[in-house]
């Protein structure tokens, strides 16, 4: 007894001592980690310290540099704008110098006559006395050129004003701020179909916003480039590589100013799901270049249009954008359904929901009562689904079923959609949805063509490009009728949750 005892009390000690160690080991990972994040911490701090000096030095150096040439330029002028009065004044005094210069001459010849003919001989006194006194008749010697007085002719200065000195010492001493942390920072970034979903908000309760100017590039590498300008606090940014890592970041205008606030931390952002495409190459339809866009052409071919790939999850927003429809048809729908079915020429049957294009609303192919208003030019509708769970999840499953919101025009409908009826809630299904698109074409041929888009949560069509529908002009009679409609494909359910 005593010897089991002590086994049972050394494999307690064993026991708290390995509880320990791993206690120990998590500590040290946790403190490790901590050390990593300080080290970043400061590496921002010098890296961010290093690259404001650069950009005060580049910018105080290109400031005096453009001063000095402004001033230079001034200067310039100045002096131009001085020897332009120099010249225009100088000229009258000029030509008033050369008539002195003359009349001085001419007075200096007839001094010499007179005083020759005064002091020449007798016999010819008289004659060179009769000529001189005519010559200085002639000459006018009462008349004098008119010179300006010294009030009346320019007197140059320059006029400074000191106070400059002092706006542009108030100016400098107050240009320029250095900034410990900007006044916005980015937020969340939430994973859209081919899109991220970049929100950020405002840090610095002292400063107001008037708008927020985001930035994204590819990689590190790459320039950053303008995205978003505007008042709103996200913006889904479209177009983006699944699995690829985006860096982004964004600033703020305070309001009344014009200049930009400091940047926010660079964040990287990435999604995994990647963007809702039709399938190509079926005949009866035409695709945009991004395949997110269907037009029915005049093909005599029907079919139905599925999605490249599953693309929708539960908890996101599926927007079907209808651009031009033609002569309806009970038969035309929108929809989401779980499998793809060949055969079929409607999305009114099991295994799916949808709206025809009157409004009426179809779950399993049963009409309900509800209906939505009837789809025409420009109708945009949506859909939202999440999964209910309908009793315990255990190691054996549990049942569920998905809640379903359609909107359209204002108006919605909701609605709990039963997958697989007949399975007991001690069963749980291996797969969980995950539907995506598909586009149906009721074969009935119209005067007009029906082009649908498709949009993740948070767009506005049509001011995103990426689902705007391009209607071709109509060939040879006219274009086909469009149905819409998703396909869901399945994914293992662990845990409580859908891992989607």
């Amino acid at each position: 007894m005593e010897a089991a005892g002590e086994a049972e009390a050394r494999l307690l000690l064993l026991q708290e001592a390995r509880e320990s160690i791993d206690a120990a080991r998590s500590h040290r990972r946790e403190l490790q980690q901590r050390l990593r994040g300080l080290h970043q911490a400061r590496q921002q701090i010098k890296e961010s310290a290093a690259l404001t000096r650069d950009v005060l030095e580049q910018h105080f150096s290109d400031l005096k540099g453009t001063l000095k040439k402004l001033l230079d330029e001034r200067l310039l002028s100045l002096l131009q704008e001085v020897d332009a009065i120099e010249q225009e004044s100088i000229k009258p005094l000029d030509e008033c110098q050369k008539l002195i210069e003359q009349g001085v001459s001419v007075a200096d010849e007839l001094l010499r006559e007179g005083e020759s003919a005064v002091d020449g001989d007798v016999g010819q006194q008289n004659e060179k006395l009769c000529n001189f006194t005519k010559k200085a008749l002639h000459i006018q010697l009462d008349s004098l050129p008119e010179v300006p007085s010294l009030v009346d002719v320019p007197c140059l200065s320059a006029q400074l004003d000191d106070c400059l000195l002092t706006i542009l010492k108030n100016q400098i001493f107050t240009h320029g701020t250095v900034a410990s942390r900007p006044p916005v920072q980015l937020e969340e970034f939430v994973e859209k179909p081919g899109g991220i979903l970049v929100r950020w908000c405002k840090v610095d309760e002292d400063f107001t916003p008037q708008d927020y100017r985001l930035q994204f590039r590819k990689g590190s590498a790459s320039p950053f480039e303008d995205v978003y300008v505007g008042p709103e606090t996200e913006f889904l940014v479209l177009h983006i590589d699944p699995h690829v890592d985006y860096q982004f970041r964004v600033c703020a205008r305070g309001d009344g100013r014009q200049e930009w606030s400091p940047w926010s931390v660079p964040q990287l952002g990435r999604t995994s799901l990647v963007p809702h495409e039709w399938t190509a190459g079926l005949e009866g339809y035409s695709l945009s270049s991004r395949r997110n866009i269907a037009l029915r052409n005049d093909s005599q071919s029907c079919g139905v249009l599925y999605s490249k790939a599953p693309t929708y999850f539960c908890g996101q927003t599926l927007t079907f954008r209808i651009e031009t429809v033609g002569q309806p048809d009970r038969r035309d729908s929108l929809g989401v359904c779980v499998e793809q079915q060949n055969g079929f020429d409607s999305l009114q049957r099991d295994k799916a929901v949808c709206v025809s294009t009157n409004g009426a609303v179809f779950v399993n192919g049963k009409e309900m009562t509800n209906q939505l208003p009837a789809v025409t030019s420009g109708s945009t509708v949506t859909f939202d689904m999440e999964v209910v769970q309908l009793g315990p999840c255990s190691s054996e499953g549990g049942n569920f079923k998905l809640r379903v919101t359609i909107s359209s025009n204002n108006r919605e409908v909701v609605f709990d959609w039963c997958i697989f009826p007949s399975r007991v809630a001690s069963r749980k299904p291996k797969l969980n949805p995950r539907p995506g698109l598909a586009v149906l074409s009721s074969g009935k041929r119209s005067s007009r063509g029906v082009g649908a888009g498709v949009a993740a949560e948070g767009q506005e069509p049509p001011a995103l490009a990426w689902h705007r529908v391009m209607c071709s002009p109509p060939r040879r009679g006219g274009l086909h009728q469009i149905l819409a409609g998703a396909v869901m494909n399945w994914v293992r359910r662990t845990e409580k949750e859908l891992q989607v």
